[in-house]
Formats: C-alpha cells, structure tokens, sequence
C-alpha cells in the first residue's frame, strides 16, 4: 500500500520548479521576533531596533483611571484588541516552549516580546478587582483614520468583561496566555512565573464562572473586527490545557472532560482552539504513555487527516502552487497556525516511534515535509518567486497593509494619510518581518494597500510561525 508519505512527497515536488536555494531560516526566525517591536504599543525602550515607531498609547486608559499602556497593535490598525492578542502571546509562548533550545540567540527577543505582552495583559487582569479588561480604541472610529499610532486623535475607549458582561473566550484566552508564559520564565525570572500563574488560575476561574461571549457582552465595538464566531467552548478547553500544563492539578482534567468534545475542526486560529487543544493534550498520551488522553491523540489525528493532502478524510484546498488554502482573508494565519501543529506533534511522534493512519499509514516525515513546503512557500519558494515576509529575501511586499510603515513620521491627522494610502508608491518605512495575508486561490498577489485581505500583517501571523521557523533553523530534518 502506498504511504501518505510518498503521496506528500509528491505533492511537495510541485515546488521544485520555483526552488532558487534553501531559505535561511535564521535569518527568517531573526525578522520574525523582530517584527513585534514594529506593533508595540506604550513607552519604547532604549533598544528599539525598528527606529521610525516612537511611543504611543501613553495615556491608555486613564479614560477608566487604570494604566492599560503597553500591549501590541494587533495589525495594521491603532487598536489593542485583547483576544487576538492574548493568542499571540500564548502562541509565542508555546514555541519558545517546544524550540526554545533550538533559538540560540534570538531566545531573549522571543522571551522579551512575550514579556511585552504579559506585562500589559496583567495590568487588563488587575488593574480593577471584577473586571477584565479586553482592549483600547474604538475600533470603528480608528478604522475610519490613516494615522500612525504615534498621532492618533481618535478615543482610546476602554473595554472589559465583568461578571453581568461576561466574556468567557477572551477571558479563557489571556488565561492560556498567562499560563503558558508562566512556564517561559519559571527558570529565568521565578517571581514573574508565579504572579503570571496565579494571575491566570484567577482569569481562568472568571471564564468559568460567568459564561458567555465577549461578542455578545461588547457587539460592534469587538464585532465584525473579532467577534468570537466559535463561541467559548474552544477557549474553555484551550485555557483548562495550558494550565493543566502549568500546574498539573487534576481540577483542570476534570474540567476539560466536563466539556465534552469539540467537534471536528479542520483548522486553527485566534478564534478556533480545539486543534492547538487536542495537540496539546495528546503530548500526555505519547510522551507520558497516559491513556487517560487517547480520545485527545485521537482527535489530534483525525484534524490532522483533514490537512494532509490525499487523504481520504482531507477537507483542505491546496493552490496550484502548493499552499495551503483556508481563507480569502489573512490565509497565511491559518497556514503559520497549522504549520506549527504539523511540525509540533510530528515531533512527538519522533520522539515515540509513533505512525498513525488516514487511510494509509502516516509518519512524523509526512508532516515534516508538508510544514517545509508551506515555510519554504512563504519565504519564497513559489510561483511569483517572492517572500510574504516584509524585508526576507530579495523580492517582498512593498505596499503593506499598515499604517506606521505606509505614513511618513510627521502629523497628518485622522485624514491627512489617505492620500499615502491611495498612492503606488511602495511605503516608506519597512516593516521587517511582517507576514501579510498572503495570496489568493491563485497564488496572485497584487501588492496593493486596499486588499487588507492580502496585504495586512498581524501579530498572529507570525507568532505562529517562530516556532517552526526555529525547527528548520536549527536543522529540522525532513
């Protein structure tokens, strides 16, 4: 019987007519840590690499009489938006989790990007007893504005969830992140890892107790930008794993089998956590040998059965030229998300002699080698012969989706950029490392600052991709 391997190996060798050489992953895990100091928020430090941002935000929150400066701009807008952020941060966390040992040097960046965010996550968890606070910036009247962070006059409208307003997802998810960093530092700064723990058993205690969407609790000012479209189950299990990781107590495993299960996903992402869960979990049924999370490892398989191509169970759409496609919308999200499962539980399977089967028998270098194909995809080894990764390569996107890079560093006021906007002209300022959205079904993509859709690099994007990025730097083998 043919393995799904052969089959991958196949598909992959779609690339091989638009290979130059092997992209250099050091380099590309270099930019991707560096990208984060482009989207901070707060009072820049001293050490500030990407020199043409300047501080901004400082005054966030005083309209609730809190400090809530800090944090990270979600994307090419001025809004702090808590819930992607938080999986950002929990996504950063976990790579350097999994490939910490393999990031040499670029270990400190990531532990200080993760250590911007939680800084400013633990402010949102106890700056007012009873409430959490889940973002700044009034994302409607921000989005009607082309203007750098540094010069916004729009309102830095507070936002929280309290027990008559829950918001059990963004709160499970700061949670999760809060957890999983706390893990990051418990050798390297042991008071910070024990206040983001407890921090996050508290956080994860509101998300149980006061049930409900954050969608439902703040409409329009978190909807259409990130309503929570997969409800809160996904962030309950999400949350109860990572603490479950944290502290090993029994309460959290109780709690994830009081949840029941969670459907079949077929991808992962800021709003969609079963995967990452099930992938998560299953690391106790093979690297521990615990039976107790089969049905987790099992689950884990069969998400992974509708990825790989020819497989019988596959609900995945692959572009001529080889990319995985999700979404019309920021697809490379679900590609550098997915990617990081493939690559992360293949290693599990490594490290147990584990093979599975969708249909026919899979092993770890089926998934090894379809992560390699969408990293080196997104580096450049495509159709178009260009890197989605801003300032990779020799040939990447110029005309980014972004306010700080596509505006000059001077005052124009909410309205004054537009004409930046509307303009060819490639954007000023480089935004190193950012990925954009990516292409489309057709491998095209036009390098237009209109098509947000394809053009707009966000937190999430790369934060996903750090850890297999330091996979393949470090020599990840196929």
């Amino acid at each position: 019987m043919t393995s799904l391997f052969f089959l991958v190996f196949l598909f992959s060798s779609l690339l091989t007519q638009y290979v130059d050489a092997s992209p250099n992953y050091v380099d590309a895990l270099s930019k991707s840590l560096l990208f984060f100091q482009g989207q901070r928020s707060g009072p820049l430090p001293p050490d500030q690499k990407i020199s043409w941002r300047a501080s901004s935000g400082l005054s966030d929150g005083s309209s609730a009489n809190v400090d809530l400066t800090g944090g990270y701009y979600d994307a090419g807008d001025n809004v702090k938006f808590n819930f992607p952020m938080a999986f950002t941060t929990t996504m950063l966390s976990w790579s350097t989790l999994e490939y910490g040992d393999q990031m040499g040097p670029e270990l400190k960046n990531a532990r200080v990007n993760i250590r911007w965010a939680t800084d400013y996550l633990l402010k949102c968890a106890t700056a007012t007893p009873g409430k959490l606070y889940v973002g700044v910036g009034d994302p409607n009247a921000d989005h009607k504005c082309w203007e750098r962070p540094e010069d916004m006059d729009t309102p830095r409208t507070v936002y929280s969830v309290s027990s008559s307003n829950p918001g059990s997802d963004v709160a499970a998810e700061t949670a999760a992140a809060m957890a999983a960093a706390s893990m990051v530092f418990r050798e390297v700064d042991s008071e910070y890892s024990i206040l983001l723990l407890s921090t996050a058993k508290n956080v994860m205690q509101f998300a149980i107790q006061y049930i409900g969407n954050y969608s439902d609790s703040l409409s329009s000012s978190v909807c259409p930008f990130y309503c929570s479209y997969s409800g809160y189950k996904d962030e309950l299990m999400w949350g109860a794993a990572w603490l479950l990781k944290a502290t090993n107590d029994p309460y959290y495993k109780n709690y994830i089998e009081s949840l029941g299960g969670g459907g079949q996903p077929d991808s992962f992402n800021w709003d969609s956590k079963y995967a990452g869960a099930y992938v998560l979990l299953s690391q106790r049924a093979l690297l521990n040998r615990d039976g107790n999370y089969e049905l987790y490892k099992q689950e884990a398989e069969s998400f992974i059965c509708k990825i790989l191509p020819n497989s019988p169970s596959s609900s995945t759409h692959y572009t001529q030229g080889g990319l995985m496609y999700k979404s019309p919308q920021s697809n490379l999200q679900h590609v550098t998300a997915i990617t990081f499962l493939l690559t992360t539980y293949a290693k599990y399977m490594k490290a147990t002699q584990h093979t599975f089967y969708c249909g026919n028998s899979v092993n770890p270098e089926a998934l090894i080698t379809l992560s390699k194909q969408q990293v080196d995809y997104i580096l450049g080894e495509n159709p178009k012969k260009m890197s989605y990764m801003v300032g990779f390569g020799s040939k990447f996107p110029m005309r980014i989706h972004h306010r700080a890079s596509s505006l000059p560093s001077k005052s124009l006021g909410c309205g004054g950029g537009f004409k930046y906007y509307e303009t060819q002209n490639p954007n000023p300022n480089i935004l190193t490392g950012a990925i954009v959205g990516g292409p489309d079904q057709n491998d095209k993509y036009p390098d237009r600052r209109d098509g947000y859709g394809l053009s707009e690099p966000a937190t999430y994007i790369n934060a996903a991709f750090v850890g297999t990025l330091a996979y393949f730097a470090s020599g990840g083998s196929v």
